[in-house]
């Protein structure tokens, strides 16, 4: 991709919500840890830094090496950016008295300034910082202030280097996307040319190039992401796209078929592999989540492994990774620790002597499903929820069993068909049910009953990297809890998880 942005991350939660913004600029960006970024910046147009949860004052503040950017590139330095900037540059920053976090209103806005156009004063901004500059960097000019922080937002004289002291990236910094689009677009100059049109036009002719005449496997999972990269590489390389499509026993109710059966008239070569008692064998007694996770993973390859033999001359491992696992699974000192491993991130056994291609490997979920708009693909799927790529494993809580796989695909099955009757299924980004690892007490007809316990979980988001809970109407979690506790033998209780994202993760493992 050409005209990018190139974002370095300093470990903030906010970092990912910064591309997010510039996307939807219709500007394609990249996020790199700060102490691990390219030596070649030839094609960026523009740099910004992120916040950070470190201190610029303290011993093991990220120092990145500016060298190659400062004064050469357009620069916005965000929180900890513009802190670093002014502490290492001739200025002062000082702990305050008080945290500054939250709401703010820009109480001064200098005149002119095209950082600012169409921004009013008394604008509303989000800050999220216990350290405050207190004197500007050499050559430094204020630009913005609010009614408790006087340096708000300066630039540097004799350089395109604009820096501000709170988050334009967050939901809460109203004016916070208009005052990115001045820098990157007014200031910077940098084209919004990042369209699902050009990203396909681009990507079929990248892979047309890498790929030329060698046979590519993917493993179809049913999602949006496995879908959209099967179509894209088909537009590339056509009947030398293999797809497979294992059924590891711990899909949904019914999916292995349903699936197989979507696929038939969108022209690709799949194959369905049902190897549901390999992995259930493979994971009884096994209750940690990682070790379920990497059992999966590793199954999941041998089975792969096998059938992949099945075809001549293989040359090639298509995966749909999209751009959150990407960063997630992305730990250096300083940017977020890993939470957990992916199932499609981190390469391959030696064994298998296949290289990787990732068509959607910098794409965030809600680019998937306009790219695959762009394609032509049914809205319908590209519609469908998010599911873990360990599929039920970990919906599962602690050992997995065919009897709890059972339950859960039933009550699954029933949450999901009373969404779409319910005519909320498009109103949630992913919903499903946990199986938790308890008994309750429970009274049915004259009898006591000692049964499962089943939460249900709905979120809505953009890509996954937060989540707020969903207000389902009572009537309908009402009749969702009576259905499944008439209709699935075992469950005597439901209740419905009201955690976000962050704290919580979507998924319970």
């Amino acid at each position: 991709m050409q005209h990018n942005v190139l974002i370095l991350d300093f470990g903030s939660q906010y970092t990912q919500l910064i591309a997010r913004r510039v996307r939807e600029l219709n500007i394609f960006c990249e996020i790199f840890p700060y102490n691990h970024f390219p030596s070649d910046l030839s094609s960026y147009k523009a740099v910004i830094l992120g916040g950070s949860p470190f201190s610029v004052r303290g011993e093991d503040a990220p120092h990145p090496d500016l060298s190659q950017i400062r004064g050469k590139l357009p620069m916005l330095a965000v929180c900890y950016g513009a802190q670093y900037l002014s502490h290492f540059s001739g200025g002062e920053v000082a702990a305050s008295n008080t945290r500054e976090y939250g709401r703010a209103n820009l109480s001064y806005i200098k005149e002119n300034e095209i950082f600012f156009e169409g921004v009013s004063e008394n604008s509303q901004v989000w800050m999220s910082h216990s350290d405050s500059i207190k004197a500007l960097p050499t050559n430094g000019v204020k630009l913005a202030s609010t009614h408790d922080v006087e340096f708000a937002a300066y630039k540097i004289e004799g350089e395109t280097t604009y820096a501000i002291q709170y988050h334009p990236e967050v939901f809460h910094s109203t004016d916070g996307s208009k005052m990115l689009e001045n820098f990157l677009v007014k200031i910077a100059e940098v084209p919004q040319n990042f369209t699902p049109n050009a990203f396909v036009s681009e990507m079929v002719a990248e892979l047309k190039e890498k790929l030329q005449d060698d046979k590519v496997v993917l493993g179809l999972s049913g999602g949006v992401d496995s879908t959209v990269a099967a179509v894209l590489l088909h537009q590339a390389i056509g009947k030398n796209l293999y797809c497979i499509f294992v059924n590891n026993g711990l899909l949904r109710k019914n999916e292995f078929q349903n699936v197989l059966d979507q696929y038939k008239g969108m022209g690709l070569n799949v194959k369905g592999v049902d190897s549901g008692d390999r992995f259930l064998s493979e994971l009884a007694g096994v209750s940690d989540p990682e070790t379920k996770r990497k059992i999966i993973g590793r199954v999941f390859i041998e089975v792969f492994d096998d059938e992949s033999h099945l075809i001549e001359d293989v040359k090639w491992l298509a995966q749909g990774t999209i751009y959150p696992d990407v960063i997630e699974s992305v730990s250096v000192k300083g940017p977020s620790a890993t939470i957990k491993s992916h199932h499609n991130v981190g390469g391959l056994p030696d064994y298998m002597k296949l290289k990787i291609v990732e068509p959607l490997r910098m794409l965030f979920k809600d680019e998937v499903r306009r790219v695959g708009a762009s394609l032509g693909i049914d809205p319908e799927l590209l519609g469908r929820h998010p599911f873990p790529g360990p599929g039920l494993s970990i919906r599962i809580l602690g050992d997995i069993t065919p009897e709890k796989v059972r339950i859960l695909q039933e009550v699954d099955s029933v949450f999901i068909e009373g969404l779409k009757s319910w005519g909320l299924y498009d109103k949630v980004w992913q919903a499903g049910a946990i199986l938790l690892p308890v008994n309750s007490v429970g009274v049915m007809g004259d009898e006591r009953t000692y049964e499962k316990v089943i939460a249900l979980r709905a979120v809505e988001s953009t890509d996954g990297m937060t989540a707020d809970w969903v207000h389902l109407p009572y009537d309908f979690l009402m009749k969702i809890s009576n259905d499944i506790i008439n209709k699935v033998k075992g469950v005597n209780r439901v209740v419905y998880d009201i955690s976000s994202k962050p704290p919580a993760t979507i998924e319970w493992e």
